[in-house]
Order: C-alpha cells, then sequence, then structure tokens
C-alpha cells in the first residue's frame, strides 16, 4: 500500500518540486546566519581634478567603476580595481597603474596632520607627478581613512594567492574558488564639461588726499583659490588662505588710516584677490585686459607698484620675488628697503630678495606679479617660500596647522608697517600700535574660514558663490567701491574648461571571484540534474534501494 503512496508522492515531486524550490530557497536565504550588510560598504569619495588649459588636457578623464578590488601585489590587468594607501604608491608605480590597472582608489594617511617630513615629502612627490605629467585615463579616487576601509585593505592585501604564490596547479585552482574578495562600485556619470563658468575677481580701493587721478597708485593682489591633486581636498591654508586673510587685515588696517583727511596720505592703493590664480593666474590675465585694453579708464593704468601675496605663513622668512630688479629710488626700491628695516627692527623675519626672469615658453608662469610685468607695470610677489616650485603651493596636504597664524601676524606686522612707511615717507616710529595694532582675532578668523573649505577653482565657478559673496562683503567694510568681475571663457576656443563630478559614493561589495561562480553554476546543473534523474525515476530508484537493503539484511 504505503508502494502506491510513494508512487503519488513520485507523481507530485514531477509537476511541483520547481515550484516548492522557489519557495523554500528564498527562506534559506533569508534563514541563513549571513548578514547582508557586512557585505557592502559606503565610503565618500574624492575624484582626481580634471581640467582643460590652454587647451592641454590635464588630471583624470573617466568617473565611473565597477572592477574587482585588487592589491598593489595582486592585480594584473585592466579589470582590476588598485586599492592601496597613499604611502605604499610611489610615482612609477602610478605610472604603471594608470597604463594598466582599470581604476585606482588610493587611501590617505590616517592621521594626515601628524605626518612625519618623510611622509609629507612622498606624498607630495606623488601629487606632483599625478598632476604634471600626462592625462590619466583611468578613474582616480581619494578615500579618508577608516576602520571598515583599513579592514578591506588587509582583506585583499592576504585574500588573494596568484598563481605565482601556490604551490601547485591544484592549489592555485583551489585557492582561486575559495578566496574572497570585493567589487569595487562607483555609480557615477562621466564628467561632463561644466557650463556657465564664471571666475570672479573682487577689487576695492582707497583714495588718498588731492586729484585722484594724478596721485600715484599702489595695487595688493593675491588670489584666493587653492589646488591640489583633487578638488574637494584642496583647502589651501597656506597657499592661498594665508595671502587673502593678509590681504583683509591689510585692507582693514589702511582703512582707519584714509577714514579722516588729516592721516589720509597722496597715495591710492587698491585691493585685488582674483579667481582661478592656480590655472595660470587667469584672473589677474583676465582683470588687467579689461583695465588695460578697455574704452574706460583704469584704476591701475600707471600703477607705481604691484605687491602680490602667495603663501606667507610657512616659515619666518618672506622673499621679495620680482622678475627685473626695481631701480633703487623707485617704488619698488624704497619699498623693498622699508622691509628690510622694519624687519631689522621688529626682529621677527628675515627678508630676502630673489630675481627670476620670466619665461613665457613654461606653461604656467611662476607667479602672479609676473601677469603685472609682461604689462609693464612694476610688480613683485611676496612670499615665505624660495623658490615657485614648492610642492607646498599645490597639495592637498596644505591644511592649518599649529603655529601658523603666529607667522601669519608677524609678516602682516612688517608688510603693513613698511607699506605705511613708505607712503607716509616716515623714518621711525611704529605706525600700527596700540589699537591700530595688527589683530591675530581678526587674521585667525578669516584665516581659518578660508582654509576650512576646499577652494579649487572648479568648485568656486558660479555667479552666486557664497565664499566669493563673503569676500565681496569683507572688503566692503574697509574698501570702496568694491566690484565683480567675471570672467567666463570663450566659447569657441576657451581658455581653460571645468569639469563636473568633483565626488561620488564608493560601494564597496563583498563578492567571490569569477571562477567561484563557474564552479558553483557546475555545481547546481550537476545537483539539480541528479536530482531531476531521481524524481522521474524514483520507482527504479526506490526498488534498488528496496533490494539493496534486502540484501544486507540477509547478509
Amino acid at each position: 500500500m504505503w508502494l502506491e503512496e510513494c508512487d503519488s508522492f513520485a507523481e507530485l515531486c514531477r509537476g511541483y518540486l520547481p515550484y516548492y524550490l522557489l519557495i523554500v530557497l528564498p527562506i534559506f536565504i533569508i534563514i541563513s546566519p549571513v548578514n547582508p550588510v557586512a557585505a557592502s560598504h559606503e565610503f565618500p569619495v574624492y575624484r582626481m581634478h580634471q581640467y582643460d588649459l590652454h587647451g592641454v588636457p590635464h588630471g583624470c578623464r573617466n568617473a565611473p567603476v565597477s572592477l574587482e578590488a585588487r592589491s598593489l601585489s595582486g592585480w594584473s590587468t585592466s579589470r582590476h580595481c588598485v586599492v592601496a594607501k597613499a604611502l605604499d604608491i610611489t610615482p612609477s608605480i602610478f605610472q604603471s597603474i594608470k597604463s594598466k590597472a582599470g581604476a585606482l582608489v588610493i587611501v590617505l594617511p590616517e592621521k594626515i596632520n601628524e605626518l612625519t617630513t618623510e611622509e609629507k615629502q612622498h606624498i607630495m612627490n606623488l601629487e606632483e607627478s599625478m598632476m604634471y605629467g600626462s592625462e590619466t585615463m583611468i578613474p582616480v579616487y581619494f578615500a579618508l581613512w577608516h576602520p571598515e576601509l583599513q579592514i578591506i585593505l588587509d582583506d585583499i592585501a592576504s585574500g588573494f594567492i596568484t598563481d605565482e604564490k601556490a604551490g601547485s596547479a591544484a592549489e592555485a585552482m583551489y585557492n582561486s574558488i575559495s578566496a574572497s574578495g570585493y567589487q569595487v562600485v562607483v555609480a557615477t556619470a562621466q564628467a561632463l564639461p561644466k557650463t556657465d563658468v564664471k571666475v570672479a575677481t573682487l577689487h576695492g580701493k582707497l583714495t588718498g588726499t588731492g586729484a585722484e587721478e594724478k596721485l600715484p597708485t599702489i595695487a595688493i593682489v593675491t588670489h584666493y583659490d587653492s589646488s591640489g591633486v583633487a578638488p574637494e581636498l584642496s583647502f589651501g591654508a597656506d597657499s592661498n588662505a594665508s595671502g587673502i586673510a593678509m590681504l583683509l587685515e591689510l585692507a582693514r588696517l589702511f582703512s582707519a588710516l584714509y577714514s579722516t583727511g588729516r592721516s589720509r596720505p597722496q597715495y591710492n592703493i587698491v585691493f585685488i584677490a582674483t579667481g582661478a590664480g592656480k590655472l595660470n593666474y587667469q584672473g589677474s590675465k583676465k582683470w588687467l585686459e579689461d583695465q588695460l585694453d578697455g574704452t574706460e579708464g583704469s584704476i591701475i593704468q600707471d600703477a607705481a607698484y604691484v605687491i602680490c601675496l602667495d603663501t606667507v605663513s610657512a616659515s619666518e622668512n618672506l622673499y621679495v620675488h620680482v622678475s627685473k630688479p626695481p631701480k633703487e629710488n623707485s617704488t619698488g626700491g624704497l619699498f623693498y628697503r622699508e622691509l628690510k628695516t622694519i624687519s631689522q627692527t621688529l626682529n621677527t623675519i628675515n627678508v630676502e630678495g630673489v630675481h627670476k626672469k620670466i619665461n613665457l615658453a613654461e606653461e604656467t608662469l611662476a607667479w602672479e606679479h609676473e601677469r603685472y610685468s609682461i604689462r609693464r607695470l612694476p610688480a613683485a610677489t611676496l612670499s615665505t617660500l624660495k623658490s615657485h616650485e614648492d610642492p607646498v603651493r599645490a597639495t592637498i596636504l596644505d591644511v592649518a596647522t599649529e603655529g601658523q597664524i603666529d607667522k601669519l601676524y608677524e609678516h602682516t606686522q612688517v608688510v603693513a608697517e613698511a607699506l605705511a612707511h613708505h607712503i607716509y615717507n616716515l623714518s621711525s616710529s611704529q605706525i600700527f600700535a596700540g589699537p591700530l595694532d595688527v589683530s591675530k582675532e581678526s587674521l585667525s578668523l578669516w584665516f581659518n574660514y578660508f582654509a576650512s573649505q576646499p577652494r579649487a577653482a572648479s568648485l568656486l565657478a558660479d555667479k552666486h558663490n557664497l565664499l566669493v559673496g563673503t569676500l565681496k562683503e569683507a572688503m566692503g567694510r574697509y574698501l570702496g567701491d568694491v566690484k565683480v568681475t567675471f570672467h567666463t571663457p570663450d566659447k569657441r576656443d576657451p581658455e581653460f574648461v571645468f569639469y563636473d563630478v568633483a565626488r561620488a559614493t564608493l560601494n564597496v561589495y563583498s563578492v567571490k571571484p569569477a571562477v567561484f561562480d563557474l564552479f558553483l553554476t557546475i555545481g547546481i546543473i550537476l545537483y539539480l540534474g541528479v536530482l531531476y534523474m531521481i524524481v522521474h525515476n524514483f520507482p527504479h530508484a526506490y526498488s534498488l534501494a528496496t533490494k539493496l537493503s534486502a540484501k544486507n539484511k540477509a547478509a
């Protein structure tokens, strides 16, 4: 009787087993001990810069990623995304990766403010090779250190055993099947050129006593943007949050002197905050063209001297960079002499002159004053860096550090006193003292405000940018006739092009390698095949099992 029931069960399996599998298998998956959340991770990542300058492409040219994660020692093809620490990647390794791998994710150090001098130099050398080499066709992203990201780094460093490391072909095959891995996905659109780009340059002035158009003019210039290998990580504390903080403090100090007729000198002072300074000083270039080549009058046409501020909180030294040494009795010569005298009187910093001719064969100019020197305006750049090639000027490591405000305060004191002594023709006495002293609190406020946010030119290139609006408001407190001019690149032959996708989300999924899927598929097919044969031949299988059971009992 029960043989008939077995036949009925076999018939039931023939017709309904696949439907039962559709119900039972999801239940097994749901109640399985594997936690799906642990198999997926999300991290914010920041894409390597991408822009065109004078028709030459720079930086990373791709954005989306969907590849298998591998370590520096485990990757081999363009199907792999290399995930590695910044301190483990050298310029030569980067060149190899960008020519053969599919993508690169660079994990920054955990405590970026506590790096040794050697570690900082290592990262800056890597940045330099990435920024100034040929364009990079693979997606390159930077990620801040995270404990979960460290676990992933450790897993991919130890979880993959290549054929070279395996003792035999069988071991290599077993390792490739049993190993666990990670799939790296950045689900973003391809980067596209930004439209309606507007680079802002701001200027305001203090008018001296007498006929304005007949008075000599001194211009104080600085750019407010920053530069680094990743726009969203370019905070530019020293270069050039320090420069814009000094410009605003000088504007505050001299506005007090110009506020009354008795203390107003016979000099005009123009304060200029330029945009796209890190892109060959495009802001200054366009502003000069508008001023000197326009039909309206220029506030800088016959400037006696142009003083540019760039990276003014890095050291105890202050260098005066010039393209042509000024004559001794010229405004530039007299101002330099005052700088030397004041620095010796205050005994705080050392002042030194540096002469470098303009090299028009280079893609970019060395210092901002060269833009003005090309237009035959006497100019110099004040900087705490002796060389324009110092990597500190363009690095994501340029963040606010302890002691910077003190150096910025000392340099601002010297520059303010030297400028005041020159325009008032004084030989002694300290002008900015007591209630009129340089305010360390004001310097710190502006320095920290600008250094607390990324200021790459591509991030500030919109008409209603908050930072530009704040800067305009600050200049308007101290200066008269504050104006903002916008530079829009030519549509047919743009001087520069910005691209979007500066930041994205990195999804990392825990997966088995592709060969595991192949073997799993083969195993499932064999299992279902055997199960199918048993179900469709259940009576024969049962009869065979009964005979074998009877023989065992007889034995």
